[in-house]
């Protein structure tokens, strides 16, 4: 009988590589992923108890909130809020850091999160999915504060995601490569499903939004017909998928080798830095494709070294193989000059905190 590895086992064993932990990091994740249990089980009946479709309220991008949405929400902020790992957090959903309650102990870490990302998917029943990411607290005292949560993705500890389909996996990486769990409903358990993800050299697919390719820059959209096979050296082109939902699209991508990309653009000339979340979306997932061998950026560089200036940053994002994102950017250096201009001030804007 092949031996099986729960996740509770796997962070265990991944623990022992470091002897001065002391097992609260280990709690944290699993505690995530007790939460993913919990979103799975109404995901997967959602028609059946009126959680489907949208609600009256509204996020901070002025977004309507699906039903599942806020639940996602709050499971993940009460299963976390009082275990005593934590010293704060933020979410897409809410515009201010969320601080532990002060009858609980805090923590040393904080944890930003996108309860569900997708969410106009999951009316039509199409995959879904939660990311996170973990950094350790850098400041003074014993609550959070925005220091701790505005840091460059390269201090990450831990990030990952979670998609909800045909069947539930967690993917997470602790900087020790990226391994994937796949939910057994029968036993309710994570079982390691994909260990040591590694992106493939071949290239299969792109992924992007071409509904909005009439906005694109001119390197973007010449990058597109690159991909396409149509301009350059007569490559063969990529097949194109597109879901909608990030965690969905890049993890076909990661397992099957291509990128995704969600650029910036010139449509509204005072907002030239996309529509990805820098800190609940875009450097969680940088780093987890480059601890896959892939390689995340804005156009610009590397996502990971971006300083945070808040909470809800935008930024552009290409990711997936690392020679297919190298080349966009070489395409945004040789015909974009016009957006870098416009786009570089927002990137490299000075960090504030109260």
């Amino acid at each position: 009988m092949a031996q099986i590895m729960t996740i509770e086992r796997h962070i265990l064993e991944q623990q022992k590589q470091f002897p001065n932990a002391t097992g609260s990091f280990t709690r944290l994740l699993y505690d995530i992923a007790l939460s993913a249990k919990i979103i799975a089980r109404e995901t997967t009946r959602a028609g059946l108890v009126g959680i489907l479709g949208a609600s009256d309220d509204h996020n901070v991008y002025g977004e309507q909130q699906q039903k599942l949405d806020i639940f996602a929400d709050q499971t993940i902020f009460k299963m976390n809020d009082h275990s005593g790992q934590l010293c704060a957090m933020a979410s897409e959903e809410h515009e201010d850091i969320m601080h532990i309650p002060p009858y609980y102990d805090n923590g040393k870490y904080v944890l930003l999160y996108d309860p569900l990302d997708g969410s106009s998917n999951i009316d039509v029943n199409v995959s879904v999915g939660t990311i996170f990411a973990v950094h350790r607290k850098i400041s003074r005292g014993q609550q959070g504060t925005l220091e701790d949560l505005l840091q460059p993705g390269r201090r990450l500890a831990a990030s990952g995601y979670v998609t909800y389909g045909s069947s539930t996996m967690m993917v997470y990486s602790t900087g020790q490569g990226v391994h994937g769990f796949t939910l057994d409903p029968s036993v309710g358990e994570f079982l390691l499903s994909h260990e040591n993800i590694r992106v493939p050299d071949k290239t299969t697919y792109y992924s992007a939004n071409q509904g909005n390719e009439k906005y694109w820059t001119p390197g973007m959209r010449r990058f597109t017909k690159w991909l396409q096979g149509i301009e350059g050296e007569g490559r063969k082109p990529l097949g194109h998928r597109y879901i909608g939902s990030l965690v969905a699209d890049f993890h076909r991508n990661m397992l099957r080798g291509g990128i995704f990309f969600y650029p910036g653009d010139l449509q509204e000339p005072e907002k030239p830095f996309g529509k990805m979340r820098l800190m609940f979306e875009a450097q969680a997932i940088a780093f987890l494709a480059e601890q896959a061998g892939g390689y995340g950026s804005d156009g610009l560089g590397n996502l990971l070294d971006i300083q945070p200036h808040s909470l809800h940053q935008r930024v552009p994002l290409i990711v997936g193989n690392r020679d297919l994102v190298e080349k966009a950017e070489q395409y945004i250096r040789d015909y974009d000059q016009e957006w870098v201009a416009a786009y570089r001030p927002f990137r490299d804007k000075t960090l504030t905190t109260p």
